[in-house]
């Protein structure tokens, strides 16, 4: 077996080895977005400081409580409910927007770069396995 063969056979292999790797990390981040998706306002996407969006309760109780901690020495008040309804209306659907598009574009980005790992991995197996069988044809012929 030439050194050409052997650098091709290991070049083949390593590649495999990346695609797996590639492959086992978008199956990850397509399954973190295919359940980002079916429950967009549990989503981490947003960050830990907003306030919760799972209902209006909690929703009022954030904001009272970052006012709080934001004001300690002066009175701030409080938009009536009526107002403060629109605001968590309008922050919950644009949060479910973003999980939306954010997801939509992962499982696509996440699917074209697996069904690219699938081709690299199928092509350069071909190619780890056809070296092999080129080397002992080569050595049987000696």
């Amino acid at each position: 077996m030439g050194k050409s063969n052997i650098f091709t056979h290991i070049y083949g292999y390593l590649v495999c080895l990346v695609t797996v790797i590639t492959f086992l990390i978008c199956v990850t981040s397509l399954v973190d977005a295919v359940i980002d998706k079916t429950d967009p306002l549990h989503s981490a996407l947003g960050g830990y400081n907003s306030p919760d969006l799972t209902n209006f309760e909690t929703y009022k109780l954030d904001l009272m409580k970052s006012i709080q901690q934001k004001d300690n020495n002066q009175k701030s008040i409080l938009p009536d409910d009526q107002i403060l309804r629109k605001a968590y209306e309008a922050a919950k659907q644009n949060k479910i927007d973003k999980v939306v598009f954010n997801s939509n574009k992962t499982i696509i980005v996440s699917c074209l770069i697996i069904l690219i790992c699938i081709v690299l991995f199928i092509t350069h197996w071909r190619l780890a396995r056809n070296t092999i069988k080129r080397a002992t044809y080569e050595i049987g012929q000696f």
